[in-house]
């Protein structure tokens, strides 16, 4: 039972790391969170394992535990495995049933509407909503699991950039110029503007990183 609310907890956390809530470098409090949530600092800490081992938050000596903030090595690696799990939706979105296609058509309309309200955490929340519905077209829940973990994760890096905007208004029209695609049944378009996106969005970020470097 224990084990399984800290489960509960590190999904709590990893919702809040993926909302962007819980910032690079933010401390948590086992008194503020275990008030917060209504669970003991035991819970809490086997709560913090789950998500030091998700690599979402450390441990850091004598001081704590800290959201943690990826570096460009960590930006390399989640887009990596973004390209296999995402491409892996896209090669099988000809069979995936239809309440999932339409996920990808909602993920990118409402990314377009907080575009239109000047939210651009909101538009940065739905741009990993419309990614994650891109993987889950292969219809495996351990795809969809790892993706859950991985799009936290990527959160996290959008964080480095200086401008939520700046960063996430070009990739709005190619969102969908790939959902266009899979409407229009054009599979290996899709496939190859997903691929390009891909790396053009880790570069960005890698980049940035890189420059920003003290």
């Amino acid at each position: 039972m224990a084990r399984s609310t800290a489960q509960r907890v590190s999904t709590v956390l990893r919702d809040r790391i993926e909302g962007g809530v819980l910032p690079p470098g933010t401390q948590l409090s086992e008194e503020a969170l275990g008030q917060d949530l209504g669970v003991s600092r035991n819970t809490l800490r086997e709560a913090f394992r789950l998500l030091v081992h998700d690599n979402l938050v450390e441990h850091q000596l004598n001081r704590g535990v800290f959201v943690r903030s990826p570096g460009p090595a960590d930006v390399a690696d989640i887009y990596r495995l973004r390209a296999a799990l995402e491409l892996a939706g896209v090669r099988a979105a000809g069979q995936a049933p239809r309440a999932l296609r339409e996920a990808v058509t909602a993920a990118v309309a409402e990314a377009e509407w907080a575009a239109d309200d000047g939210d651009w955490p909101a538009v940065a929340s739905a741009d990993l909503r419309f990614h994650r519905a891109l993987a889950r077209l292969s219809g495996s829940p351990r795809i969809d699991t790892t993706m859950d973990r991985l799009l936290a994760e990527l959160r996290l890096a959008f964080h480095a950039m200086p401008s939520p905007r700046g960063f996430h208004q070009p990739f709005l029209i190619r969102n969908r110029t790939i959902e266009r695609f899979l409407a229009e049944e054009r599979y290996d378009r899709a496939e190859a503007e997903l691929t390009t996106y891909l790396d053009d969005a880790r570069q960005l970020i890698v980049d940035t990183m890189l420059e920003n470097r003290p």
